[in-house]
């Protein structure tokens, strides 16, 4: 690789990490600042694993820009891969758990507490 091709992988690289990190440091900050559980859900699922995705991307680049030896990067993708889809389904079945749960409890609630 040329000299200026490294430096426009790294460039990218900075900004990818960089558009992840912000889309986590705005989901916390929806976690925070929205008044209800369903808006603090939606805030954070989407923002954080959007965040994550980024990320990913992000070390899925450097690996490939760093000379990654093919089946050696090709392993470590596949891995930040899943670890990427286990963060998404995790994020969905505690999403699905919290919200039913809320709204169970605000149907007691409504019909008195019983």
């Amino acid at each position: 690789m040329t000299a200026a091709n490294v430096g426009v992988l790294d460039v990218l690289v900075i900004g990818l990490l960089s558009v992840g990190c912000l889309f986590v440091v705005v989901g916390t900050l929806g976690l925070l600042r929205f008044p209800d559980l369903p808006t603090r859900l939606h805030a954070v699922a989407k923002a954080d694993n959007l965040g994550l995705g980024f990320i990913v991307i992000a070390l899925i680049v450097d690996g490939i820009a760093r000379g990654g030896d093919g089946l050696g990067i090709v392993g470590v993708a596949a891995k930040l891969l899943l670890i990427w889809m286990l963060a998404l389904l995790g994020t969905a079945g505690n999403s699905h758990l919290l919200a039913g749960s809320e709204r169970r409890k605000r149907r007691s609630d409504a019909d008195g507490g019983s």
